[in-house]
């Protein structure tokens, strides 16, 4: 059985969407609503992927990724963003991001995500 899927994003209308498309894909998802509250559920649960927005308040997606590579290197974090993938490049920590969606993304996209980090 696959573990379940991470989705962490202030925006309850993305996070309902992300979480419609997984179950679609058949896979189980969990919302955290900030950083913080995605600390707690990794700390509490077992994921096989987190899926984090790139801009959220109190705790961006990148410094998340940060945090949690620091404890878990092996639990894949992708990163969502309207913003070009060139400002991520820019970003040295976004170097240690497993994989990246721009939106709007399309449900193959998620899949191919899946396929390739779970």
């Amino acid at each position: 059985m696959v573990k379940p899927v991470l989705i962490v994003d202030d925006n309850p209308n993305m996070s309902s969407l992300l979480v419609e498309m997984l179950e679609a894909l058949d896979y189980e998802a969990v919302v955290a609503h900030d950083g913080n509250d995605a600390l707690k559920k990794i700390a509490e649960q077992d994921f096989s992927l987190v899926i984090t927005d790139f801009r959220m308040p109190n705790m961006t997606g990148i410094e998340l990724l940060d945090k949690i590579k620091a404890h878990r290197a092996d639990l894949p974090v992708a990163i969502i963003s309207g913003y070009s993938i060139d400002e991520f490049e820019k970003n040295d920590l976004a170097l240690k991001a497993d994989g990246f969606l721009g939106k709007p993304f399309m449900i193959s996209e998620i899949d191919n995500l899946l396929s390739t980090l779970t």
